[in-house]
């Protein structure tokens, strides 16, 4: 009798833990699935964020290039003003006048491309800073989607259904945050991202 209740003891553990390795093998797939998707959204963000990075920095270059105008124009007035006092004759002076006018129309139109300029540059830093808030989330959810699947992996080893839970925990909150970096919305936390950066 003692067998057959050793018997039937095997195979109710083995049942369990077949159950148990069945459930595993689901939520590593799903987790490990999630993850990929959100690996791949998290490329396509660094690749975004890339862009607007190099294009913020080909504003500015622009910007200063605009500045470096408007100035040699406000220095070539100076000079020419000083040209214009020591003028002799009225087409000279009229002359001179002239490119000073000339000149500050110039300048105007640099101080305006230079503020459209400053305000596209500053719009692709915002957009940059934007998506590095959504591309840190997606690293915490593939860091905590690791965790998770290793914590799978021990549990079937173990069998131990607290680890299995744990796992199953930390899957599920990095599923969150994933999906609120899809549907983007702010998860982040400075704290862990300072930790980590």
């Amino acid at each position: 009798m003692s067998e057959l209740d050793e018997a039937i003891g095997e195979s109710i553990e083995h049942a369990r833990e077949s159950k148990l390795n069945s459930k595993i093998a689901i939520f590593v797939a799903l987790t490990a699935t999630f993850m990929a998707i959100c690996n791949i959204k998290g490329g396509n963000i660094v690749q975004n964020m890339s862009k607007a990075q190099s294009s913020a920095v080909n504003k500015w270059a622009y910007f200063q290039s605009k500045s470096t105008k408007q100035n040699l124009s406000e220095n070539t007035i100076e000079i020419l003003g000083s040209q214009l006092l020591n003028a002799s004759n009225s087409e000279a002076k009229l002359d001179i006048e002239k490119k000073i006018n000339s000149y500050k129309t110039k300048i105007e139109k640099y101080e305006k491309e230079k503020n459209e300029i400053k305000a596209e540059a500053e719009a692709d830093e915002k957009s940059y800073n934007d998506m590095n808030v959504y591309d840190d989330q997606f690293d915490m959810t593939e860091a905590t989607l690791s965790i998770a699947i290793a914590m799978f992996g021990l549990s079937a080893l173990t069998q131990k259904k607290q680890l299995f839970y744990f796992a199953l925990s930390l899957s599920t909150l990095g599923i969150i945050l994933g999906l609120s970096a899809f549907f983007k919305i702010t998860l982040h936390s400075d704290f862990i991202s300072n930790i980590l950066g």
